[in-house]
């Protein structure tokens, strides 16, 4: 019994956690793309480093601006888009991943990850645009 609440309590604790760090997935997927491509390029690690801290800060910085000096919607949701389609990927994969050896149904597991990607998407979205607005309120 004390496991499966350990259980319980571990997954919700890593849906908390995707939750919350939702809107940094596209940074991390930038970052982790300039650090190959000057590693590639024959960069050293530090170099490597610097471009992959760069790509990060730069696509924050361009969804920001677009956020805060857009106004037409259409604009802003396809620049909130950009930052909620990695999230919705990484939330798919990670509840896939957590239920995928207590559901058998490949169905209803799906089902599950797209749900959780959803929902994870949308927190992204609803994050970026308070963190967008809140920016340029100052």
């Amino acid at each position: 019994m004390t496991l499966i609440l350990l259980a319980i309590a571990l997954t919700i604790a890593a849906c908390v956690i995707a939750y919350n760090l939702a809107i940094y997935a596209l940074p991390v997927m930038a970052a982790i793309t300039g650090a190959q491509y000057a590693w590639g390029a024959g960069a050293g690690v530090l170099m490597s480093g610097l471009a992959a801290i760069a790509a990060a800060v730069l696509s924050i910085a361009f969804v920001i601006l677009v956020l805060g000096f857009a106004k037409n919607p259409v604009l802003r949701l396809i620049a909130l888009a950009f930052f909620a389609v990695p999230a919705a990927i990484a939330g798919y994969a990670l509840v896939y991943g957590i239920t995928k050896n207590t559901i058998d149904s490949t169905i209803a597991l799906n089902l599950l990850g797209g749900v959780g990607g959803l929902v994870i998407g949308i927190s992204a979205i609803v994050h970026l645009n308070a963190l967008g607005e809140s920016v340029f309120l100052r």
